[in-house]
């Protein structure tokens, strides 16, 4: 049986996006979720904008990451953070992985 508050990531499986993106949606509540995002080589993650809270962790490759007006490229190991409605976006430039959490939940990605 599944559970819901001790989830193993073999058992949750990606969701091709196209263009080099898949996501894992990890765990989520009414208040929370918690997404996996995987990005081939120079996948782009396009700039937008939502009304959720948003802080990702770089946890494989390398992304330059705009946020409004700034840009920064980030490793694994980085965390940044996006305020409710900021346009951002990320350009994968090697093979990586971002955690992303989003408060509250995207209900757009059930």
């Amino acid at each position: 049986m599944k559970s819901e508050k001790l989830i193993e990531d073999a058992l949750v499986d990606w969701l091709e996006l196209g263009d080099g993106i898949r996501r894992k949606v990890m765990a989520q509540n009414e208040s929370m979720m918690i997404v996996k995002v995987g990005f081939d080589q120079h996948a782009i993650g396009t700039l937008h904008h939502h009304p959720h809270t948003q802080a990702s962790y770089v946890s494989k490759g390398k992304f330059e990451i705009s946020i409004g007006s700034e840009k920064s490229i980030l490793e694994a190991g980085d965390v940044y953070f996006v305020p409710t409605g900021e346009i951002h976006g990320a350009v994968c430039l090697e093979e990586g992985e971002l955690i992303d959490v989003f408060s509250p939940r995207r209900d757009d990605f059930l």
